[in-house]
């Protein structure tokens, strides 16, 4: 079983996240649920209870558009758009690769925008 405990690094930056915003939450992908047929968000969400990150009862985490998202997120799949996706360390290996990800967005917001069906 793959485990979806937040390791010391992502507890130390969540910490310094909480020092600024107390409502601050920790969440988490489950890649052992990441699957286009899953019908449940891969979610692990921790929120931050007498200064110790404790995990969220998953049956009172609501995501808005979930279905939607899915949808979006399976067609970015089928289209190979996903490969444009570039994350922080990615960026720091090759300066030239945009972590801010503005491409893809713009394909998300192309996407997700109602002349495709959606809101």
């Amino acid at each position: 079983m793959v485990s979806t405990d937040p390791t010391p690094c992502a507890l130390k930056i969540a910490d310094k996240i909480a020092e600024q915003c107390n409502n601050a939450v920790l969440l988490m992908i489950d890649g052992g649920k990441m699957s286009p047929d899953y019908r449940v968000p891969p979610i692990v969400m921790y929120e931050r209870k007498d200064s110790r990150w404790t995990l969220k009862d998953k049956h009172t985490i609501m995501l808005r558009q979930w279905e939607e998202t899915r949808e979006i997120a399976g067609q970015l799949l089928d289209s190979g758009d996903h490969s444009l996706l570039v994350d922080f360390d990615s960026h720091l290996d090759d300066i030239t690769r945009d972590w801010t990800n503005q491409k893809l967005n713009a394909k998300i917001a192309e996407l997700a925008s109602p002349a495709n069906g959606n809101v």
